[in-house]
């Protein structure tokens, strides 16, 4: 007999509250990048000093990240998404107003910027991993699909505005005060991370959700720390790395590069980053059919391979329409790595915020590496060349896929 999912309003709400949370961090990040280049003539910035300045935004990540799985375990995810989006939401205002007066204040924001969005990040991943174990069924790679939409809604409305010639400060500054009100109240129903899981579905098929067993706060705080110490969790995060690289080089440098290397205008730089993200959208929204149907290796490998074609028409396309070809190839390539590693280190239930955790914490090194490596490269044979780095780090992800594989005695869902 098919079991049947039966799921309790506070499940169907807390499901809308974490979408919320994913697309409202999208639109505050892409809102950010859709503005780079007008920040980047305001300072007078070459790419490795703008390379600097994004490396702000990754080190408050990864500051943030090696302590998020504590502080999740202390206080749940949803006073964490509450209090991170009230502070990205202020570090946002901060950008708006900072690059009129130079440099210092930028990084500083960038930092705060970055810090409210580690750990936001891993809440709200830790909370989806809840909602997709209480709803029997896939809905984590859904979850990083709201997270695109955002960007796509995010750039569009940053192409918009710089078509219209609206302020960078206007844009980023009404944008900072609607993310934070609204993710202050969405995530308000989230579902408490402690909570026992309800049964919900038939006895004919309980292994949908997995372990039920309760699990302490003081046991999550001390798996913190000792998730550092399993080889399986550091695999999947430099895998995870590897995605993130390649997901962290085209929101950072697609606008910019279209601008530079081909000549093109703002407008069409940030259309080509919205193309982008819209491919990455559509992998991620349509992308769990394949994974119920292929496994998560089989299908992150042949992704790869995507985007490894899409970075090489990008890299040696000879006009603009190669490069927006390019990028949709590209973002569709990128679009599964993260969120699989992120079901991955919360195969198990018990473990879940710690894996996270340190899973995203290695991920978001290539947010700290990447943007500097990329601009001192581009110095010497621009950005569009130097995008080759992220194929390489594409061949790694290939070859560690296997990690994602589910764990032995877990129902993946």
């Amino acid at each position: 007999m098919t079991s049947v999912v039966q799921t309790a309003p506070e499940v169907r709400a807390a499901t809308r509250a974490v979408y919320a949370a994913f697309i409202l961090a999208g639109v505050a990040t892409a809102s950010w990048a859709s503005r780079i280049p007008q920040i980047r003539d305001e300072l007078g910035l070459t790419p490795s000093r703008l390379g600097l300045v994004l490396l702000s935004l990754a080190a408050g990540s990864i500051v943030s990240l090696l302590m998020a799985g504590q502080i999740v375990a202390r206080f749940g995810s949803s006073r964490t998404v509450a209090a991170m989006g009230g502070l990205l939401g202020v570090a946002l205002l901060a950008v708006s107003i900072g690059y009129e007066f130079g440099v210092l204040p930028v990084v500083i924001a960038l930092f705060g910027f970055g810090f409210a969005n580690g750990a936001w990040d891993v809440a709200m991943n830790v909370q989806g991993a809840v909602v997709e174990r209480r709803l029997g069924k896939a809905i984590m790679p859904r979850f990083h699909a709201g997270f695109s939409i955002g960007t796509v809604a995010g750039a569009l409305f940053g192409a918009a505005a710089v078509a219209l010639g609206i302020s960078v400060t206007i844009h980023l500054a009404v944008t900072a005060v609607l993310v934070a009100v609204i993710v202050i109240v969405s995530v308000r129903t989230f579902i408490p991370d402690d909570a026992e899981p309800e049964p919900i579905v038939t006895p004919s098929d309980p292994t949908l959700i997995g372990s039920t067993s309760p699990v302490t706060k003081r046991d999550r705080i001390g798996n913190a720390l000792s998730s550092w110490r399993e080889p399986r969790t550091i695999l999947v995060g430099i895998f995870v790395l590897a995605f993130a690289f390649t997901e962290g080089a085209g929101i950072d440098w697609i606008s910019v590069s279209v601008i530079d290397s081909y000549g093109a205008s703002a407008t069409v730089g940030a259309l080509a980053f919205a193309v982008f993200l819209a491919a990455m959208t559509a992998g991620r929204w349509f992308g769990p059919t394949l994974l119920d149907r292929f496994g998560r290796v089989p299908v992150v490998r042949a992704l790869a391979v995507v985007s490894l074609a899409g970075l090489a028409l990008y890299i040696l396309g000879p006009s603009t329409p190669f490069a927006f070809a390019g990028a949709l190839l590209w973002g569709l390539g990128a679009s599964l790595g993260f969120p699989v590693g992120m079901s991955a280190a919360a195969d198990d239930p018990a473990h879940a915020a710690s894996r996270v955790s340190v899973v995203a914490s290695i991920g978001y090194c290539a947010f700290l590496g990447g943007p500097p490596l990329i601009g001192f490269l581009g110095d010497h044979i621009m950005v569009k060349n130097a995008l080759v780095a992220v194929a390489v780090l594409l061949i790694v992800s290939i070859a560690l896929a296997g990690s994602v594989k589910p764990l032995p005695g877990q129902k993946t869902i």
